[in-house]
């Protein structure tokens, strides 16, 4: 059985396997739109790698970070829009 930790998304607290990134942590929380486009348009996790900036997200108070790239954390805030 692996470890979990809990993080807060969008306010509401979930817990996650330990060592996810945060995008699959926000998949397994239902959250498909992480952020929109400037046109509106709903944007989510597409290449998984870091390329193509689709999954932006504000971690601990901090915008625009790929959640591809980030592994959870215990305590960790992260909100869409």
């Amino acid at each position: 059985m692996s470890e979990t930790i809990e993080i807060e998304v969008n306010g509401r607290a979930i817990r996650v396997p330990y060592g996810m990134s945060v995008a699959a942590a926000l998949l397994l929380a239902e959250e498909w739109t992480f952020r929109t486009s400037v046109s509106g348009e709903p944007r989510g996790a597409v290449c998984g790698m870091g390329i193509c900036f689709e999954c932006r997200v504000t971690i601990n108070g901090r915008a625009n970070c790929r959640s591809c790239l980030v592994a959870v954390e215990d305590g960790m805030e992260i909100g869409t829009s």
